[in-house]
């Protein structure tokens, strides 16, 4: 089966100046959990996923020690609020991944399976040239698991 069948279209994508504050009431307006970032040209340059709202462990530099950071700022107690609230005028640019992996229209379903495993990604930008046209997710998957194909649905 071609992702073509299957993929979730249309894509909803954002630009590299959209602000984090205006990505989160995109995705959560449209129940989605990723949004490509394209630059001026519609051209894909990086993703944001909803784990990138989310707090991560990081190694502390020069030490073995790990410690909380979100969005790019080191929590302690109390701050969580203070670096929601500074990072809703940050742009997409400043925490987008940019290394994304895609796939194509015309790759199979084994295809994206691979990648996401490989990856250890969960969803993937289904791309033609280097634009943006639909999204794969898990959720993609399980509509193959009951045979609800199309791709009209939210991820």
């Amino acid at each position: 089966m071609k992702i073509s069948e299957f993929m979730s279209q249309p894509v909803t994508v954002v630009h590299e100046e959209t602000t984090l504050e205006e990505i989160a009431r995109t995705m959560l307006d449209q129940n989605i959990g990723c949004v490509p970032v394209v630059d001026a040209a519609g051209k894909l340059c990086g993703i944001i996923t909803e784990s990138d709202f989310a707090a991560r462990e990081k190694g502390i530099p020069f030490s073995t020690f790990r410690a909380p950071q979100l969005l790019g700022q080191w929590m302690d107690k109390g701050t969580v609020e203070r670096i929601y609230e500074t990072a809703r005028k940050m742009t997409a640019r400043e925490i987008m991944v940019r290394q994304v992996v895609t796939v194509t229209e015309d790759q199979s379903a084994q295809d994206a399976v691979e990648q996401m495993l490989r990856h250890d990604i969960h969803r993937l930008p289904v791309v033609r040239g280097d634009v943006p046209v639909g999204i794969v997710s898990r959720h993609n998957l399980l509509r193959m698991m009951v045979g609800r194909i199309g791709g009209t649905e939210t991820v």
